[in-house]
């Protein structure tokens, strides 16, 4: 078998379509079913137009496994690409091009896209069947055979593409009407039509298959590259109100603050329940995290959020505060520290203190929270037999409340 007989009986293949004797050969070959191809990546810009084509047998791949998107397609290839995507009804009598023999491979494919009116030939009875089709005459023989119209002067529709001065003029109205029904798709240039450059495969799997979309024969697909397509609608973020209560917990039962801690003290709570809407959506889900500081101030503590971390792990900029505690709790000379400490956890002065206080020097590093440093401890004063600290209970002390509005992206 010569190699030229083998590059053309690939050829047809690829375009679906049998020639003579050769068809019962090639056509068992399983490779042609395939609908991924090698030089066809998954995030390739067309890679879901060519494969939903191929999964319709509009259009197949070569033998060695590759779909060549970037190849040009000439008239004759794309309408045996049309006889096999649409079954259209015959609208005009056949006529015999002079230049489409009757044993040519593309014979009954080229009366057939004549026949149902996507296709015309030139003067003379001339079709040129190995010309490279351009991409204007793609787009007016999908909108010609599809009978769609422009229901906006074409003009204005053009103004989309910044190339509209380029469109032949016989093209205008019907590349209009294309690109009102979303059957024009520009990569990489969404506003450049390049109407007379030669169309590649990938390019016309594209046109054919948002034809296709156009008459309800297949679901459509989102590409940044369709003109004029719907956006995809966007998730509205979720609002929680200014006032809303967010419960919230801590791993120790107490905190003891000194009533002059001289710097904020860091600190992590924990969403105790879900916040819900009140039709049960949850908005923040318990186990989320919210951080902050606790802040001494006139003889109160309140504890002032900064970030909310979702259980997800997104982080938000919350603005939150609790009531101020005010309520003490007195350590002695001579208290027991096993008691005091039980469950507890300490502002770095309250630790100071303590230790002044009782004379016991074996608060654990775990139970002091992380904040102001010994060398800022240094300039307190501890003294006398007693020292009152600040009492928190966070499970029931320490709930937020939202003082300006929380946006949740979705």
């Amino acid at each position: 078998m010569s190699s030229a007989f083998k590059s053309g009986t690939s050829l047809l293949l690829a375009l679906g379509i049998t020639a003579g004797a050769a068809a019962p050969i090639v056509i068992s070959a399983p490779a042609f079913a395939q609908t991924t191809f090698s030089d066809v990546s998954s995030n390739y810009w067309a890679s879901t137009f060519v494969q939903e084509l191929a999964s319709r047998d509009v259009i197949k791949g070569f033998p060695d496994g590759t779909f060549r998107p970037n190849d040009p397609v000439t008239r004759a290839q794309f309408a045996a690409m049309i006889s096999k995507a649409f079954n259209a009804q015959t609208t005009r009598s056949a006529v015999n091009f002079v230049d489409v023999p009757s044993d040519y491979w593309g014979f009954t494919a080229i009366q057939r896209a004549y026949t149902t009116g996507f296709l015309a030939g030139y003067p003379g009875n001339v079709f040129r069947p190995n010309e490279n089709i351009p991409r204007a005459q793609v787009l007016v023989s999908l909108a010609n055979g599809l009978n769609y119209a422009s229901t906006t002067p074409a003009d204005t529709t053009l103004q989309l593409f910044t190339d509209a001065a380029d469109i032949p003029g016989y093209a205008r109205g019907s590349i209009a009407a294309a690109t009102e029904r979303r059957i024009v798709v520009n990569y990489p240039d969404v506003q450049l039509l390049n109407s007379n450059r030669a169309a590649t495969r990938a390019e016309v799997a594209a046109f054919i298959y948002q034809a296709l979309v156009s008459t309800g024969q297949v679901a459509a697909i989102q590409s940044p590259y369709i003109v004029g397509q719907a956006p995809t609608p966007q998730p509205q973020a979720i609002r929680i109100p200014a006032g809303t209560a967010i419960p919230l917990q801590y791993k120790a039962e107490k905190i003891l603050l000194a009533k002059n801690e001289p710097q904020p003290t860091p600190i992590t709570m924990t969403v105790a329940q879900n916040i819900v809407t009140s039709d049960g959506t949850v908005l923040i889900p318990a186990g989320s995290q919210v951080a902050g500081q606790l802040v001494v101030s006139q003889g109160g503590a309140q504890f002032r959020s900064s970030e909310l971390i979702l259980a997800s792990g997104q982080r938000l900029a919350i603005d939150a505060t609790s009531d101020t505690i005010t309520q003490t709790e007195t350590v002695r000379k001579g208290a027991n520290l096993g008691t005091i400490l039980k469950d507890a956890a300490l502002g770095s002065a309250a630790a100071a203190g303590i230790s002044a206080v009782t004379g016991d020097r074996s608060i654990k590093a775990e139970e002091v929270l992380i904040g102001t440093g010994a060398g800022a401890l240094a300039g307190l004063i501890f003294g006398g037999d007693r020292i009152d600290l600040i009492s928190i209970r966070p499970d029931s002390d320490l709930n937020l409340k939202l003082n300006s509005e929380l946006v949740l992206p979705r």
